[in-house]
């Protein structure tokens, strides 16, 4: 079976109040690209890497009148997708939800936050963590701005296992107004952040512990080379959620000690410099039990991936669609 993670930067614009879709010519959150446009593009790139799974990453809202449930599948019925039922996890007020768009022809899911695996140790992702972030023997409570959604999967051939879908915290200083508060905001974020990454490692370790196979997935806003404060706290979020006992091989190849090309998720311009930022941010990380069921990775690169150069359609879809490229997980469930 075919897993994904996608996030579809500004979905939420694409829809109105009433979660219908808003095909016009009016300007999406995509720098010179319409609703309409990135509308067509974000259904081709679904119906190109056709997964029978996709954690969609800054899914559309949830709130008063919008439901993100009902906005996906109602997305899903007007492009035919046989991805055609949906599910989220605990909604948030940051207008980015994070939800599974999936064939329910092949897996069955449901939301499964279990409040009896680690508890203490690591509660729901509604909850609080406690944790010293600054070694400073007080305890800072930390929540998440997005929780992740922990979702308890089964296949047709009954395989079960633990799929977590994840949106850490981004690191960028947004609205600071000098260099100094841009710092302190930074460094504040990363620190929060891996507090976030700890949480989910302790979370992954629990179910690992109980015998359940583990599925991590996401964008951890994370990878080498991001900013200059990655080096202060000895490593990064990435990492952390690594040593929980997962494994993704683009991750292991950015932080070898002299990784060469680096594999990259994402593209964004940067305007002022003439030039584009590429980073390596979205991952699919599997438990070690799963490693024998035949993986295999792909990162749906326009540039970087041969089937996507050629195609030019497919990749001017990519680009029209998100600032980030989904990647896929093929694995014999």
């Amino acid at each position: 079976m075919r897993l994904a993670t996608y996030n579809i930067e500004w979905f939420a614009n694409l829809f109105d109040r009433n979660d219908n879709l808003i095909i016009d010519d009016s300007w999406s959150g995509r720098h010179d690209v319409t609703k309409a446009q990135q509308v067509e593009a974000i259904a081709k790139v679904l119906t190109a890497i056709d997964a029978d799974a996709i954690l969609i990453v800054e899914a559309p809202n949830t709130g008063k009148q919008q439901n993100t449930v009902r906005a996906l599948q109602a997305f899903a019925e007007v492009f035919d997708l046989r991805t055609s039922n949906a599910v989220m996890g605990f909604a948030n007020d940051t207008h980015q939800e994070l939800a599974l768009l999936f064939d329910p022809d092949v897996v069955s899911v449901r939301h499964d936050p279990k409040v009896d695996v680690a508890e203490a140790h690591a509660p729901r992702f509604d909850g609080e963590f406690r944790i010293d972030l600054d070694i400073d023997a007080t305890e800072d409570i930390v929540r998440f701005s997005k929780p992740p959604m922990e979702l308890a999967v089964q296949t047709q051939t009954g395989f079960e296992f633990r799929l977590i879908g994840a949106h850490l915290k981004s690191k960028a200083p947004h609205g600071a107004g000098s260099r100094d508060e841009a710092i302190r905001i930074s460094i504040a974020n990363r620190r929060k952040q891996l507090a976030q990454a700890v949480w989910l490692a302790r979370r992954v370790e629990a179910h690992v512990a109980a015998g359940e196979p583990v599925i991590l997935l996401g964008d951890l806003n994370d990878g080498p080379g991001l900013d200059e404060f990655e080096n202060l706290f000895g490593r990064s979020s990435v990492e952390i959620v690594l040593q929980a006992g997962l494994y993704d091989p683009h991750a292991v190849t950015a932080h070898t000690p002299r990784p060469g090309s680096i594999p990259s998720t994402a593209r964004f311009a940067r305007p002022d410099e003439g030039r584009f930022l590429e980073a390596l941010l979205d991952y699919i990380m599997i438990s070690t039990d799963l490693h024998a069921r035949r993986p295999a990775w792909r990162i749906w690169h326009p540039f970087r991936d041969a089937a996507c150069w050629a195609s030019p359609d497919l990749r001017e879809a990519l680009l029209a669609a998100s600032d980030h490229f989904p990647v896929t997980l093929d694995i014999d469930l």
